[in-house]
């Protein structure tokens, strides 16, 4: 099996999610990390036998020449080291969201394309089981609107907290149930929005983020959605989808799938660990040119963060916007 070298842009809690993945596969090597600084990259690199920290991104691609890097930074540092990888034909799987605004992720969409590069994005839910049994399950039903919820607290750290750095929650979470809603139920024609600051603001320094706000959706199959987020609630409550069709209700969640029918109720669990399939399908892809198990790439993704920026745009303006 061909031996692969992996570098890592972020040494955060989603980088070593990764790492351990791809220490359950064969033939790779975690060889590079570059951190916010070469203590935090050095610190990562101490726990791979042979790995090396740095605190240039460059320099990390000119030693380590890796086959693949994995990008786990904050939305509001995306840019340049997608070019610098596009430039180099550097294969790469990056974490949502893809940056704060739209022109540049479209932009780099087009080079991607033009360099016919492998890439993937990390919207792990695809990869649970019941999204394969969901969309099954909508080839013999006609869906017509859906209800989307990410229901919790506020993460921590400050760049979450400032709008300009990660884009507010619908970018930053939420984005997962956009693209759940996407991946099932295809493209989404216009959002509108309303975000609302009701108390995150008063209790915790530098918020700028909306803490409440719901956004309506219309799709290009005509169904009509409202996604929904919080950050204000002192303990996670509830994420998901539910489908509503003419055959019944399908109610999405991290654990598996309920559809409800008439005459019966059936349950489907997720087995699988989603970032491990997500990892496999992106080795195997940096391998062997098969990208058919990578069901989120950068171009598809593109999409996704264009509705969550479209509705940051409407929460804004107060008008609905076209996508």
């Amino acid at each position: 099996m061909m031996g692969l070298k992996i570098a890592f842009l972020g040494t955060g809690g989603i980088a070593q999610t990764h790492v351990s993945r791809l220490a359950k596969i064969d033939g790779v090597q975690v060889a590079g990390f570059c951190g916010t600084s070469l203590e935090k990259a050095e610190r990562a690199a101490r726990e791979i036998a042979g790995a090396k920290g740095y605190a240039d991104f460059t320099q990390m691609l000119d030693e380590v020449k890796p086959d693949a890097v994995y990008i786990t930074v904050p939305p509001m540092a995306h840019g340049e080291a997608e070019l610098a990888l596009i430039e180099r034909g550097i294969p790469f799987l990056v974490e949502k969201p893809l940056g704060v605004e739209n022109g540049l992720v479209q932009r780099l969409a087009a080079a991607i394309a033009d360099k016919k590069l492998v890439t993937s994005v990390g919207y792990h839910w695809r990869y649970y089981e019941a999204l394969a049994k969901a969309r099954e399950l909508l080839a013999e039903s006609k869906p017509g609107m859906a209800l989307g919820y990410w229901m919790g607290n506020m993460p921590m750290v400050p760049w979450w907290r400032n709008q300009e750095q990660s884009g507010g929650q619908f970018a930053e979470q939420t984005t997962h149930i956009v693209d759940m809603l996407r991946y099932l139920c295809g493209e989404v024609t216009e959002a509108y929005a309303a975000f609302a600051q009701r108390s995150m603001h008063e209790k915790v320094e530098g918020v700028t983020v909306a803490d409440v706000g719901t956004v309506t959706l219309k799709l290009c199959n005509g169904m009509v959605a409202t996604v929904s987020n919080t950050c204000l609630l002192p303990v996670g409550h509830t994420t998901g989808l539910d489908l509503y069709t003419d055959r019944g209700i399908m109610e999405i969640r991290s654990t598996g799938m309920k559809a409800i029918e008439r005459e019966r109720t059936t349950e489907y669990r997720n087995m699988k660990d989603p970032f491990q399939l997500e990892n496999e399908a992106f080795i195997h892809a940096v391998r062997t040119g098969d990208t058919s198990g990578i069901l989120s790439d950068y171009a598809d993704s593109a999409k996704t963060h264009a509705v969550t920026m479209a509705a940051n745009e409407s929460a804004e303006t107060g008008r609905a916007v076209t996508i």
